[in-house]
């Protein structure tokens, strides 16, 4: 458990600096936006002067259009052809050579007018169309600009509410992850406590064998009867697979199992690993249906996570005697039997007594 909340943690802290990152990034593409709306707005106004320019340019054009009219129209009442030069035609005419050249003159002047006026309608008209394409560019750079900035954010932060949901989800396994290994705590400190008690008790009653020793001696130094004779030679209490074993340690090197998990069958027998009396049976949260043997020389072994308890507080057992049934109690996800050995109070490795077959 705290190895897996170790890695959800080091999550976090990597959730975290891709959320920073997503921010940074969400500020940098709102200035950016900012930005392209400042241009858009300077865009708008140069739309705005191209328009006026237009609306000057048509009103420019119509006034040119009016007065190419009027040329026209003095040329038609001054019955100038336009096939023939005009002055062939003034001096073939027979009029008054003084007022053909003051018509000469005028005519002249008239057509000089009415260049000038075409040219300038032309360029005129060729400034219009070049205004209005300008007007046309400026206005789908723009729309694309926009599109593109918004896009941009929206995609900045749709990044950002799954960065926030990640780190959401997070954390609330690393809050279930740490209640749930402050009640493995909680469930490991009352066991503890429950073998203290027992130890005193059993310290207390004259002739319970519960003598403290400072040593366990080699095995053959005490009789057959005695429980520390059996060490290398011990018998595991179910046959099943050692899933979790003692000792295993966390990342930061504390020791986490006091026991050993076997992995077995619901409903198989869990039989007594030596001779003794059952000093608890009992349920116990996060160890369910709990039994704890005596066995003298202040050796406890404990049985946890049974289905049913085949003995009671008292019971004297004998070597392999049935005492329970293999179970899932306790809120255990796995089925199996979960197994100590205390000697004065204190959890050792049980594979270092049992003969593994």
């Amino acid at each position: 458990m705290r190895s897996e909340l170790e890695v959800r943690e080091s999550s976090r802290r990597e959730e975290r600096d891709a959320l920073r990152a997503s921010e940074v990034a969400i500020a940098d593409a709102g200035r950016a936006l900012q930005a392209v709306e400042a241009a858009a707005r300077a865009a708008r106004a140069a739309i705005a002067d191209i328009a006026a320019r237009s609306a000057e340019q048509k009103r420019s054009l119509e006034t040119g259009q009016a007065a190419l009219g009027r040329l026209l129209a003095a040329r038609a009442v001054a019955r100038i052809s336009s096939t023939a030069p005009d002055f062939v035609r003034l001096a073939l005419s027979g009029e008054d050579l003084a007022d053909a050249s003051r018509k000469l003159h005028y005519l002249t002047y008239v057509s000089r007018a009415v260049a000038q006026l075409i040219e300038v309608q032309r360029s005129g008209l060729a400034e219009a169309a070049r205004l209005q394409a300008a007007s046309e560019q400026n206005a789908r750079e723009l729309a694309a600009l926009e599109a593109r900035a918004r896009s941009d954010r929206e995609l900045l932060l749709k990044e950002r509410r799954e960065h926030r949901r990640l780190l959401e989800r997070i954390a609330g396994e690393i809050r279930g992850a740490k209640k749930r290994i402050q009640a493995l705590v909680a469930d490991e400190t009352r066991l503890a406590r429950l073998v203290r008690e027992i130890g005193k008790l059993l310290a207390a009653r004259p002739g319970a064998g519960y003598a403290r020793v400072t040593s366990v001696p080699e095995p053959g130094a005490f009789p057959a009867r005695l429980f520390s004779a059996f060490k290398g030679s011990l018998r595991l209490p179910v046959r099943g697979e050692l899933a979790g074993r003692f000792g295993t340690p966390n990342p930061e090197g504390v020791v986490s199992n006091k026991g050993v998990f076997i992995r077995a069958p619901e409903g198989e027998q869990v039989r007594a690993v030596g001779a003794g009396q059952v000093v608890y049976a009992d349920w116990m949260r996060g160890f369910g249906n709990l039994l704890i043997v005596d066995h003298g020389e202040a050796f406890l072994s404990i049985y946890g996570n049974n289905e049913s308890l085949l003995k009671q507080t008292g019971d004297a057992v004998t070597l392999g005697e049935p005492l329970a049934t293999v179970g899932n109690s306790g809120g255990n996800a796995q089925t199996g039997l979960y197994f100590e050995l205390r000697h004065l109070g204190r959890p050792f490795d049980p594979l270092r007594w049992v003969k593994l077959k």
